[in-house]
């Protein structure tokens, strides 16, 4: 490992020497490739220096106490010793952790779709609530969020919502979200205040550039109609709704938030590009695939992942046992507790595999 570390450091050098080079920054291509491969180094870098720093006082320190030293500084060089390898050990692990395999789509935005399943108008209710709860995740992040389409029902439900969150390492962070998420609790309309259970069902994928995916026009059907949700006299009267059917291979998208025909299409065609970037991942990935049940970072949606229990005010991650009582903090966004526990978890899986 020492080895590969002071390779990458040697990289991360070079790389540093050729920034400041006038051919380079000149070069706009190779300058924004090499700004980008720097910025990936940068924490593994720091990290190994720190490591570094504290191997060459552990050795030190190590060499010292064979020599023959006074009780007051024998005690305050076996101090050292200790105190370095206690952090070597701790900077060791994190850079286990750094040197695993990077998901290539981690610094990438998300599309995520979330729809009420069993439940009726409870299930599109808390679909909403799970819509604003990513959302103001978001905003607690800085990162920008956009409504692509939405289904919403009278009182206030989401049947289907489809939208993104822009931002470098957005997947890195939501993927753990994909699957089925569970709630329990009293509906207003539930006059004998028994607790009813629904689910809603949430995807989060790959926001694929055109660089990722081709799409040959002759492969998709383009269809227009007139908007039925919620939208004013303007959209129910003009034939904005646009609908892609991809032949191949039957993926059907709709988008009709918006009053511009043109804008709906783009937002269709940004949902049909990152679907057809998760199928071409699971192709490439199908040994990934197989183990899917078995890694908390690749989710299947047909999982229940989470429970959220309002009278008792806990959510439940069911993959790693993790019970947080603070539902209103985590509904309002604050869902970065449960985050972490699911990245540290996929992370050890990782390194128990790899060893």
């Amino acid at each position: 490992m020492f080895e590969k570390l002071l390779n990458i450091e040697k990289r991360y050098q070079l790389i540093s020497d050729q920034l400041s080079d006038p051919k380079v920054i000149n070069n706009q291509d190779l300058y924004r490739s090499l700004m980008k491969e720097i910025n990936d180094l940068q924490e593994i870098i720091e990290v190994f220096r720190e490591y570094k720093k504290f191997k060459e006082s552990f050795e030190e320190s190590e060499s010292m106490l064979e020599e023959t030293l006074d009780k007051d500084f024998k005690q305050m060089v076996e101090e050292e010793y200790y105190s370095s390898k206690e952090n070597m050990e701790i900077y060791e692990d994190k850079l286990k952790v750094l040197l695993l395999p990077k998901d290539p789509n981690d610094d990438k935005s998300v599309i995520i779709e979330i729809r009420g399943g069993a439940g009726g108008d409870e299930a599109a209710l808390f679909a909403a609530n799970l819509l604003r709860m990513y959302t103001r995740y978001a905003e607690r992040k800085g990162w920008t969020s956009e409504i692509l389409d939405i289904n919403e029902i009278g009182i206030g439900g989401v049947k289907e919502v489809v939208f993104s969150i822009e931002a470098t390492g957005a997947y890195s962070r939501l993927k753990y979200e994909s699957g089925v998420h569970r709630v329990q609790r009293i509906p207003e309309t539930e006059s004998s205040g028994r607790i009813h259970t629904s689910t809603v069902t949430v995807a989060v994928l790959v926001e694929a550039e055109d660089v990722d995916v081709e799409i040959n026009p002759g492969d998709v059907e383009v269809d227009t109609y007139r908007s039925s949700g919620a939208g004013g006299q303007h959209v129910n009267k003009t034939d904005s709704a646009i609908r892609l059917t991809h032949i191949p291979t039957g993926i059907v998208v709709c988008c009709q938030d918006e009053r511009s025909q043109h804008k709906n299409k783009e937002r269709a065609f940004k949902i049909l590009r990152s679907k057809l970037y998760e199928i071409a991942q699971e192709e490439q990935n199908k040994e990934i695939a197989q183990n899917r049940k078995s890694q908390v970072g690749t989710g299947d949606r047909s999982e229940r992942i989470r429970t959220y229990n309002f009278p008792q005010g806990r959510v439940s991650d069911h993959r790693i046992g993790l019970t947080l009582y603070k539902i209103e903090a985590i509904m309002d966004g604050d869902i970065d507790e449960l985050i972490d526990a699911l990245r540290t978890d996929d992370q050890a899986k990782k390194l128990a595999n790899k060893g």
